[in-house]
């Protein structure tokens, strides 16, 4: 395999550890919102996430208070599809969009890929069929071609039992060669996945703030950990990655501050 996976900073948002952490440094942190392009080669471009969306929200009174909440930083040049045209990669190449999980920070940028394959999983669609504030989910930032799009929706039983290095995961295979492997990683919203990229790196979204954040999982504060879809599931996905990266797999999260764009050797 000769893949490539680029990272791009999408926007970005800032909060105080201590106020996320019991324990946690009293120190204002930057979480830039990461998306991920992998190139196989051989015309297929999987892009998972897309970050947040650029210029106005309009959805409404339930938007302000998400922002108020987690304010995000976003500037024209932080268009998803703009970076990759910049970066000399075509929008309309990209053949998938696989979206980790539904909040604003990762669907912002669909409507750069009209003519993509957007993968979801049933538990994302169940999210989208009735979504709640509590859910952080904006139907109003999906473009108005959304319902027509072509989507790929990975029911419950299209993930199975892989070793990884010795490590038990549910995975799902999506390009039929195992270099692409979506991982079940529940609890941080309904229906989150992982991306395990040619067998060595894992794009693990929101499973945790960050890798260095990863052991702080259990000293969550009451707020943030009431926002996730499900506590108990969100630190046993954090125990099973504790337990990869132990195996030698890199673990990489949607809001680690990488700086390097090239992600493989």
């Amino acid at each position: 395999m000769s893949g490539r996976l680029r990272h791009y900073v999408c926007g970005r948002t800032a909060h105080d550890l201590s106020a996320m952490f019991r324990g946690g440094a009293h120190e204002t942190r930057e979480f830039p919102s990461g998306v991920f392009l992998f190139d196989r080669g051989d015309g297929t471009r999987v892009l998972f996430d897309t970050g947040y969306a650029t210029g106005e929200w309009n959805i409404g009174w339930r938007g302000v208070l998400y922002r108020r909440l987690l304010p995000p930083t976003v500037a024209p040049a932080d268009d998803i599809a703009r970076q990759l045209a910049d970066d000399g990669i075509d929008p309309a190449s990209i053949t998938h969009v696989v979206l980790s999980h539904l909040h604003p920070d990762h669907i912002g940028g669909v409507s750069g890929f009209p003519g993509a394959t957007f993968v979801l999983t049933a538990g994302q669609q169940r999210s989208l069929a009735a979504p709640r504030l509590r859910a952080g989910i904006f139907t109003g930032l999906l473009p108005s071609w959304w319902d027509e799009a072509s989507k790929l929706v990975l029911a419950d039983d299209a993930f199975r039992d892989i070793d990884v290095s010795g490590v038990s995961v549910w995975a799902a295979d999506l390009l039929g060669d195992g270099s692409y492997l979506l991982i079940d990683l529940p609890g941080h919203a309904e229906g989150h996945v992982g991306a395990l990229v040619e067998g060595r790196m894992l794009l693990a979204g929101d499973a945790a703030w960050g890798g260095d954040l990863l052991g702080a999982t259990d000293d969550l504060r009451a707020l943030p950990r009431a926002v996730q879809h499900d506590a108990a599931a969100y630190r046993r996905s954090a125990a099973l990655l504790q337990n990869l990266a132990a195996a030698g797999i890199r673990l990489v999260f949607s809001h680690d501050p990488l700086g390097a764009r090239e992600l493989l050797d």
